[in-house]
């Protein structure tokens, strides 16, 4: 009976009688199966996106935070706590006693209003050391020249701009030695950056810098820093490195045991790491809430489907009386129930993936390297819990059609 071609005619012949029906009941699958394949599409380009960002600073670097943190989880920086236990002087003690660290700088952030004649924008600066250059993968002074080590110490009101800073700004006019008020303080620019893009989730392009002491000083009223990076010299071993700068600071801030660490080190592969089982465990727990919507699609299917025995109460009479078995019945209704399901979940398949390709388009368009990723995990994970819940869904509707007596059957009303 399986190989039937009239079996299965004979199924969709009574789909098709109920076309709205149909459709509606496997609405349910289909928004279940396609928001798994969208969440976790969305999770893997996310993911992406994210360690591009990261290769993008550099996969050389490591990244100093104050507070503390275990080896899973993210400093307590991360999480917006303003922390004052990492200074400059940490970071030329670093610099200094680690052989290996080619370069070093702190960075610290604010917001800015930037004014020049009568033009205004809204902009952010961002104060770090003349070694930023040296730090930061791709990060060059397209004209003019970056601010020296004097220009630091004497809190020098100098400043060097994105390229989109620069075209807002001035358009035409050629930026170098004009002087513009960042907020309520007048600085003059030296150079120009060459254009960068996104890195880090922040457009390097949208940006001012200046020196770390007169942010830290004259702008922001504060002596510490938000975080520093490290570059480190091609062949040196990460994992040495980041033990050598724990060293430093344990002795500089008078900590004894590791446990009461006010600070963290990682470097970019840690980071990577780091990254990934979170987004990993993340991707999969939203996988599995969307997946949620699949058990009601499935208890719409097993509404339908017992709605289906009770209109063919006298057929499934009739085909008893002429020799019908009980397992002949029984798998008729589970057929047509993992039919429906099927055809659902098809749907669902192409749904998702075509949303999931709309998502990559509106954030490349928004300026995101954001790549069109449907992980085959995805379309595993929700055509097998889309049969798991055909066949826990189809089989008590089967069952009661296969238990119906032929007699009381086909004196159904």
């Amino acid at each position: 009976m399986l190989l039937d071609l009239s079996y299965y005619s004979q199924i969709f012949k009574t789909l098709k009688a109920h076309k709205m029906r149909s459709f509606l009941t496997s609405l349910g699958i289909i928004i279940g199966i396609s928001s798994v394949i969208i969440i976790m599409s969305g999770g893997a380009g996310a993911q992406n996106l994210v360690f591009k960002q990261v290769e993008g600073i550099g996969v050389d670097l490591l990244g100093i935070l104050p507070g503390a943190s275990d080896d899973s989880g993210p400093p307590a920086a991360v999480m917006g706590i303003n922390i004052t236990t990492l200074v400059n002087d940490d970071i030329r003690a670093i610099e200094s006693q680690v052989p290996e660290i080619i370069a070093a700088t702190g960075y610290v952030r604010g917001v800015a209003i930037l004014n020049w004649q009568n033009k205004s924008r809204d902009s952010s600066f961002l104060g770090v050391s003349p070694n930023y250059l040296r730090v930061e993968t791709g990060a060059e002074v397209a004209s003019g020249y970056f601010f020296s080590e004097e220009d630091d110490r004497s809190l020098a009101r100098v400043a060097v701009i994105g390229s989109l800073v620069a075209t807002d700004l001035f358009g035409n006019v050629n930026p170098l030695g004009e002087r513009i008020r960042i907020n309520d303080e007048t600085f003059r620019i030296i150079g120009v950056m060459k254009e960068r893009g996104m890195v880090g989730f922040q457009n390097q392009d949208d940006q001012v810098f200046i020196p770390i002491a007169t942010a830290q000083r004259i702008m922001l009223g504060i002596n510490y820093l938000s975080f520093a990076r490290a570059k480190i010299a091609p062949g040196a071993d990460a994992d040495v490195v980041v033990a050598e700068v724990e060293a430093i600071l344990r002795d500089r801030h008078n900590i004894d045991d590791p446990k009461d660490d006010d600070f963290s080190v990682r470097s970019a592969e840690q980071g990577l790491d780091v990254l990934t089982d979170i987004t990993n465990a993340l991707n999969y727990f939203l996988g599995a809430v969307a997946a949620i919507s699949l058990l009601v699609g499935g208890i719409g299917i097993m509404n339908i489907m017992l709605v289906s025995v009770s209109e063919s109460t006298r057929e499934i009479g009739l085909r008893k009386a002429v020799g019908a078995r009980r397992r002949d019945i029984s798998r008729h209704f589970l057929i047509q129930t993992l039919i429906l399901t099927a055809l659902g979940g098809i749907i669902g398949i192409f749904s998702g993936i075509f949303i999931s390709f709309l998502i990559s388009v509106i954030a490349k368009a928004l300026g995101y390297d954001w790549e069109f990723i449907i992980p085959l995990s995805s379309i595993i994970l929700a055509t097998s819990f889309t049969l798991l819940v055909a066949l826990a869904f189809g089989w008590y509707p089967a069952q009661k059609a296969a238990k119906l007596d032929p007699i009381d059957a086909l004196r159904y009303e």
